[in-house]
């Protein structure tokens, strides 16, 4: 199947038409590449879904995801082969306000909740107002590429645990976890009843070759207690319509979910429901989508290495976020901000991931190939001009 190619616009004419902060957070002359959300113009189909609900004067409230149910069943079914139950299924605003619930459920106050850094930034926060404590068991970094540290996780566990949140696939790495490494954690968290809450948000976004595994089958099997968290926003790059799902593993956790405030679903936007059921049944436009990402990433890789070849890239295998190390280009310990002020360029700053981030940028591949030639063009230039500085 020959892809067709999603046009995207000029930076100035995206600049102007958008009002997200990732286009208003820094001046003009500065490019954009930090926020979670893609360059790519939105899937017709969503765009006349939307119309048509306005039109219809279809902007009312939401009491639960109806027909959206059995849309992510579907697509869960057909591209993942997991079977989910239509009735598991709730609403949230958002795929953060999903896992802050589903914290409340089953953390109590001053309780311990584990998560692995460098990890998607937010996780901290969400603990925090859940009222929970987090205990970090960073991620071993082997073979150019990381994984969980079971020692540490069953040591953690041991001591008190109440739940695990994870990132499957894992921002910033994004990495698609191995079958056997999930399996290996559903048995950890069974054991010592641990309750946990997969973040799945980008796993639409898995590449050819890679196979995403959901963590919930693995759960029910192992006899672990899990909910699944996730949404279209990042697939489908509709962030702002404000509708996620959670899905129940199991039975005893549907009734859990049972117990959510009736606000959680309420609060959900209505349009947002619809854009999500649009966007499940448009898999051509994400394979457009993704089959762009991973010529970006390739496209990436090549400009590092001609240009930039101190920097070590860890390429992803889902999402369209780039991990880079640059620890050895000659920036200091927060190339973050030399970056943003002597480049303009905007990344994402390694150390708000966590431990293990000291040193690393994220970067986003949904743009343009000559929004990355700039990029890269003007971060080499910086690190040329500080080398040549340095050598005088």
């Amino acid at each position: 199947m020959v892809m067709s190619v999603i046009e995207v616009a000029p930076l100035e004419h995206i600049r102007r038409e958008r009002s997200s902060i990732k286009w208003t957070r820094f001046p003009a002359d500065v490019l954009p590449l930090f926020v979670a959300e893609m360059d790519y113009p939105l899937a017709p189909e969503i765009v006349a879904t939307l119309v048509e609900r306005v039109q219809a004067s279809d902007t009312g409230y939401l009491d639960g995801p109806g027909p959206l149910a059995p849309a992510f069943a579907a697509f869960a079914l057909n591209r993942w082969g997991w079977n989910v139950d239509a009735s598991h299924v709730h609403l949230a605003t958002d795929v953060s306000v999903g896992i802050v619930e589903a914290l409340r459920l089953v953390v109590p106050v001053g309780g311990h909740v584990s998560i692995t850094p460098p990890v998607y930034p937010p996780f901290y926060e969400l603990v925090e107002e859940a009222l929970g404590n987090v205990v970090e068991t960073p991620l071993i970094e082997h073979g150019g590429t990381w994984l969980f540290d079971f020692a540490a996780l069953e040591h953690s566990f041991a001591s008190g645990i109440d739940a695990f949140l994870l990132c499957n696939p894992h921002n910033p790495h994004g990495i698609v976890w191995a079958r056997a490494a999930l399996e290996k954690l559903a048995q950890l968290a069974a054991r010592y009843d641990v309750f946990v809450i997969s973040d799945e948000i980008h796993a639409p976004l898995t590449y050819p070759g890679a196979t995403f595994t959901p963590f919930a089958p693995l759960a029910v099997t192992a006899g672990a207690r899990a909910v699944t968290v996730t949404s279209a926003s990042k697939g489908w790059n509709i962030a702002g319509l404000k509708c996620a799902i959670m899905v129940a593993a199991d039975d005893a956790t549907n009734e859990l979910l049972n117990r959510l405030p009736e606000e959680v679903a309420c609060r959900t936007s209505i349009l947002g429901l619809h854009a999500n059921i649009s966007a499940f049944g448009c898999t051509d436009w994400l394979d457009n989508a993704i089959d762009q990402i991973v010529s970006n990433d390739a496209l990436l890789n090549s400009l590092l290495c001609e240009h930039l070849p101190a920097v070590i890239y860890h390429r992803p295998r889902a999402s369209y976020l780039a991990w880079m190390d640059l620890r050895h280009v000659g920036l200091g310990d927060n190339p973050y901000q030399r970056i943003l002020v002597d480049a303009r360029v905007a990344l994402n700053s390694g150390e708000s991931f966590g431990l293990g981030g000291e040193g690393f940028a994220r970067l986003n591949l949904a743009c343009s190939p000559d929004t990355l030639r700039e990029a890269v063009a003007r971060i080499a230039a910086l690190v040329a001009r500080v080398s040549a500085e340095a050598a005088a």
